[in-house]
C-alpha cells in the first residue's frame, strides 16, 4: 500500500476533523481545496502587507501535557515582521515575566498565530513552529520597532508551515482609536470649510 497523500491543510484537518466534516457535509468542499494543493505554505506579497500592518496579534502554544495557552502581543505597525517567505519574527517585550509561551515552546515548538483586522474584517490563521531567541542583539535591532517605548526581552522567530484566510462572516466592524480620530479630524476640517463658505455667502 502506498503512502497516504498529505496536504498542508492536514496541519488542522486531522482524520478526526475530516470524519466530522464528512458527517456534517463539508468534506467535499475541503477535499477540492486539497486537490488544488491545500493551503498556502509561503508568505505572499498580499499576506506580507497584511501581517506588517497589524498592531495586535495572538499566539497559541501548548505544553507537553497538551494544555493550550493563548498570548496577546501588540506594538506599532510592523512590529510583526516578515523575514523571508517562510519566516516571521517579532521582539518579545518585557511584561509580567511569566514566560509561559517560552516554557511551552521548550516542550513543544508547534505554534499558531491568529491575526484579525476588524476595520477590513479580515482574519488569517498561520500554523508553524516557533522558537525563542535570547541574547541576539543584532536580531533585536532588526526587529525592534523604531522609537517604540518598550523594553525588549528577547525575540520570537516563527517558521510558517501553512496559512488560511477566513471569510469575514461574523467579524464585527470596528476601528482603532487613531483611525477614528483621523476620520473625525477630516470631518471637523470639512465642517470648518463649509462654515467659512457659509459666512462668505452671508456677507455678499
Amino acid at each position: 500500500m502506498g503512502k497516504q497523500q498529505t496536504y498542508s491543510s492536514d496541519v488542522a484537518f486531522t482524520p478526526s476533523v475530516k470524519e466530522i466534516q464528512a458527517r456534517k457535509g463539508s468534506r467535499q468542499s475541503y477535499s477540492r481545496v486539497e486537490q488544488r494543493g491545500g493551503w498556502m505554505t509561503t508568505i505572499t506579497p498580499d499576506l506580507k502587507e497584511f501581517i506588517e500592518s497589524q498592531i495586535s496579534i495572538f499566539m497559541a502554544t501548548a505544553n507537553k501535557e497538551c494544555q493550550p495557552y493563548m498570548q496577546h502581543r501588540g506594538g506599532p505597525p510592523g512590529f510583526l515582521r516578515v523575514l523571508d517567505e517562510k519566516t516571521l519574527g517579532f521582539v518579545d517585550f518585557s511584561g509580567n515575566r511569566q514566560f509561559i509561551s517560552q516554557g511551552n515552546l521548550l516542550d513543544n515548538d508547534k505554534a499558531q498565530l491568529f491575526l484579525i483586522d476588524y476595520g477590513s474584517r479580515q482574519r488569517v490563521k498561520i500554523w508553524g513552529t516557533a522558537r525563542v531567541v535570547e541574547n541576539d542583539a543584532a536580531l533585536v535591532a532588526r526587529l525592534m520597532p523604531k522609537d517604540y517605548n518598550a523594553k525588549p526581552e528577547q525575540t520570537i522567530v516563527f517558521h510558517v508551515d501553512a496559512w488560511d484566510a477566513n471569510c469575514p462572516q461574523h467579524i464585527p466592524l470596528r476601528f482603532e482609536a487613531p483611525e477614528v480620530a483621523k476620520m473625525l479630524e477630516l470631518r471637523d476640517a470639512r465642517i470648518r470649510e463649509l462654515e467659512a463658505e457659509l459666512w462668505s455667502l452671508r456677507e455678499t
